[in-house]
């Protein structure tokens, strides 16, 4: 029997990395929270939201991503298996990755902009070192 509402593909590919990463299913602590923001009477009556611990490594999360609670246990192991991973293999994730990307290319942009600004600058300085008052006898 299925534990999740997933094809039975992925259920065994959540399993088989569980088992690589030696995490087992008694060392998590499942708890089931009412969820929150849109979905209605539905989430609001229901608890739907997963709440997952790894007892060992103390690594919490939570997870609402759909209204289906059977959906929000698999995602929730997923994540917290994405943590853990990252926890012991000590990488930057993708998306920590990422955002460090965007926030080179901000500073350089910025560096940039700050030039362009400077250059603006020096040249309305050097029009307004023409707007001297005329002096007599000089002559352009």
């Amino acid at each position: 029997m299925a534990m999740f509402s997933v094809s039975p593909l992925k259920e065994d590919e959540l399993l088989a990395r569980m088992a690589r990463l030696g995490i087992r299913e008694e060392d998590l602590e499942e708890t089931f929270v009412r969820s929150s923001g849109p979905g209605g009477q539905h989430v609001n009556k229901t608890a739907t939201a997963v709440a997952l611990t790894h007892r060992p490594s103390g690594v919490t999360v939570r997870c609402q991503k759909t209204r289906s609670q059977a959906m929000n246990r698999f995602y929730a192991r997923r994540i917290l298996l994405d943590k853990i991973e990252r926890q012991r293999l000590g990488e930057q994730s993708a998306e920590q990755q990422r955002i460090e990307k965007v926030r080179r290319q901000k500073r350089r942009r910025s560096r940039r902009a700050r030039a362009k600004m400077l250059e603006d600058k020096r040249r309305q300085a050097g029009k307004k070192a023409m707007r001297g008052p005329v002096r007599p006898g000089e002559t352009n």
